[in-house]
């Protein structure tokens, strides 16, 4: 099996290790895929303390195997403007997302 790579830039990484200080000792922010959403599945991401057994962990980061699968070589991002600040997540692997960028199909 092919190690499946998914990448956190260096903006995600600082503003991920900004907003552990306020969680448990031991919290990760777990991304993960779901269904639902307009165009078929959407991106979560939620503070975790527990990883399971089929998480890989990337530094502060975990990713359940399913949802790896369609993240695979994908990029947790971190942007800030003037009138926002959010995590994207941008995916080699979506053919179509919807216009918030919460919601993408394969």
């Amino acid at each position: 099996m092919t190690a499946l790579q998914f990448n956190i830039s260096e903006s995600a990484q600082t503003r991920i290790n900004k907003l552990l200080v306020g969680e448990p000792e031991g919290a990760r922010l777990r991304v993960s895929v779901q269904g639902g959403g307009c165009s078929g599945f959407q991106y979560n991401l939620d503070f975790d303390t527990k990883v399971n057994e089929d998480d890989v962990q990337f530094g502060a980061v975990v990713v359940d195997t399913t949802s790896l699968e369609l993240l695979k070589e994908s990029t947790l991002d971190f942007t800030e403007s003037l009138g926002a600040s959010m995590f994207e997540i941008k995916n080699p692997n979506a053919t179509a997302k919807c216009g918030c960028g919460n919601s993408f199909s394969v």
